[in-house]
């Protein structure tokens, strides 16, 4: 049987505010078809790494590959040479500096949801999701100007139709999306990542407000996206039931470093895990 393919791998990412080191080192990797998540206490860098992944921060080292491939890529140059406080300095001085957009990034085929809740709050829920659609659309200034897309627009408007079917969500098709419960907007967000045609997809903090029972259909829906659009998914969670339940691996961070990684037996038995999360007792 042959190895899963690398969708993400992230090698000796650092990101560096000034002084601060937001994440040290940080060595990951997700292949194709695995549901894995990074967790850690508050503060503990994940969003950072997120925003490393998608373009968002620039890394003040390491490299993000996609599909094997060099996406992002990065070494301490001008100030932070001296500032730098990570590890490997010098690994990627002779590699080509890599700084994707954030829209690049999504064109490449990386989709990902906010901790806080990031809609177009003056529009639909159809026009939430329908220009999302439109970066993959295959007209140009030409086929616009002249309207000869108008193939393409059809066809993205029924394929917007059939992802909010799908979502449970078309009979709020004309709501403004700020007006919907927070459990579908939260649902609306995740769609509009679905729109990008995504191979990857990054959540964060999806069940983040959500009663416990929303919670519980949380994890069968991303079972379920995951295998109708044959998806590949990493999620930050602080819901552990949800991330023992849906997780094939978990990473843990504490302090922008890795303190483990493994199936979820594993981390719910690693004693470094349960020190971060409810502290150590200092011997007297």
């Amino acid at each position: 049987m042959s190895e899963k393919r690398h969708v993400l791998q992230v090698e000796n990412a650092t990101m560096q505010f000034g002084g601060v080191v937001a994440v040290n080192n940080l060595t990951m990797e997700v292949n194709e078809g695995e549901i894995v998540a990074l967790i850690g206490p508050n503060g503990a860098g994940k969003t950072t790494a997120f925003n490393v992944i998608t373009g968002v921060y620039q890394p003040t080292n390491g490299r993000v590959s996609f599909y094997e491939k060099p996406m992002v890529c990065n070494h301490p140059r001008g100030k932070m040479e001296k500032l730098y406080k990570g590890q490997n300095p010098k690994m990627y001085v002779h590699e080509h500096t890599l700084a994707p957009t954030p829209d690049h990034i999504t064109k490449l085929g990386i989709a990902r949801t906010f901790q806080n809740i990031r809609l177009w709050k003056s529009m639909t829920v159809f026009e939430n999701v329908i220009i999302a659609k439109h970066m993959r659309a295959k007209h140009n200034i030409f086929s616009s100007t002249f309207r000869v897309s108008r193939k393409e627009e059809i066809r993205m408007r029924e394929e917007t139709e059939a992802l909010l079917r799908e979502q449970g969500l078309w009979r709020v098709k004309d709501d403004l999306a700020t007006s919907l419960p927070y459990g579908l907007q939260r649902r609306l967000e995740i769609a509009r990542a679905l729109a990008t045609d995504p191979k990857l997809l990054l959540l964060d903090e999806p069940a983040a407000g959500m009663n416990p029972q929303e919670t519980l259909e949380l994890a069968s829906f991303i079972h379920d996206i995951r295998d109708k659009y044959k998806l590949t998914i990493l999620l930050i969670e602080h819901h552990m039931d949800l991330v023992m339940n849906i997780s094939d691996r978990i990473y843990v961070l504490d302090f922008g470093s890795l303190i483990a990684h493994g199936i979820p037996s594993e981390i719910q038995a690693n004693q470094h895990v349960i020190d971060a999360y409810l502290g150590v007792v200092e011997d007297e």
